[in-house]
């Protein structure tokens, strides 16, 4: 009996330790994690979403058709009530290019101190953490939506002119077009600049147009050589008649680094919330 029952009680302890465990093993195939996909928009995805963003608004879509039609519409008044022959297109068209880049310049504004007004600019930031990205993908949004407003502009000032002024020059005509649409592009994005930096919509563009239309007009009249050199919109009337290119060039260049620069500077040290 007692033989009997060790053969039984071996056979089961045999039979435990062949049995599969059912805790971890060093053999266990690990569990595989799902892939993590990459955080944020890619950047034109990004910039998809701040042209979408600049366009939502009554403002944005307002301003962005005011761009279009404005230059068209004054030059078709002023043509029709001058009497005096026009020598040449190149200086209406620089004028009209000043104009439209006024316009657009709120609509660079709105792009970013907008975001900071309404505050917008919290679910922006938590979408996308690296604000340095989001002003990126803002100025070069702004200056695609530039662009292209002051290339219907032109398109439009330049069939004005073609129906209205009769016997005028049209030699520098593709440049001054050229920079019509340069600077409906440089004007967006420094005021997309001056708003991030200021992060306040009235406060950006009562800045700006203060500066353009009434400090620099003024500083011009008693220091030319100063004004000249800080002016962008007698930089844009120069290039358009292709008079002094290189510093042209340089003022408004000057003017869409330095607004940037500002911008990207304030806004990565201000609180969100």
């Amino acid at each position: 009996m007692t033989t009997s029952t060790s053969t039984t009680a071996a056979a089961a302890s045999s039979a435990s330790s062949s049995a599969p465990s059912s805790g971890p093993s060093s053999s266990a195939v690990p569990a595989v994690r799902p892939p993590v996909r990459a955080g944020g928009p890619s950047p034109a995805a990004l910039v998809g979403i701040e042209v979408r963003k600049s366009l939502s608004t009554r403002s944005g879509r307002s301003l962005a058709v005011g761009g279009m039609l404005l230059a068209p519409a004054a030059t078709a008044v002023v043509a029709a009530a001058s009497d005096e022959t026009l020598g040449s297109v190149t200086g209406p068209l620089g004028v009209m290019g000043v104009l439209t880049g006024l316009v657009l310049l709120s609509l660079g504004v709105l792009a970013t101190a907008g975001e900071w007004s309404h505050r917008t600019v919290q679910t922006t930031h938590l979408l996308v953490p690296r604000r340095g990205r989001v002003l990126a993908a803002k100025a070069v949004a702004v200056a695609l939506l530039g662009a292209v407003a002051a290339a219907v502009a032109a398109a439009l000032t330049v069939a004005v002119l073609a129906g209205l002024a009769d016997g005028a020059s049209w030699d520098g005509a593709g440049r001054a077009v050229g920079v019509f649409v340069a600077a409906g592009a440089v004007f967006a994005v420094t005021g997309a600049g001056v708003g991030a930096a200021l992060a306040n919509t009235p406060a950006a563009m009562t800045t700006l147009y203060l500066l353009v239309l009434g400090v620099l007009p003024i500083v011009r009249t008693f220091q030319p050589e100063v004004g000249s050199k800080a002016d962008p919109a007698e930089a844009v009337l120069a290039l358009s008649q292709g008079q002094a290119v290189t510093q042209s060039v340089l003022v408004l260049t000057g003017w869409v680094v330095v607004s940037l620069v500002a911008g990207a500077v304030v806004t990565r040290r201000r609180a969100v919330a």
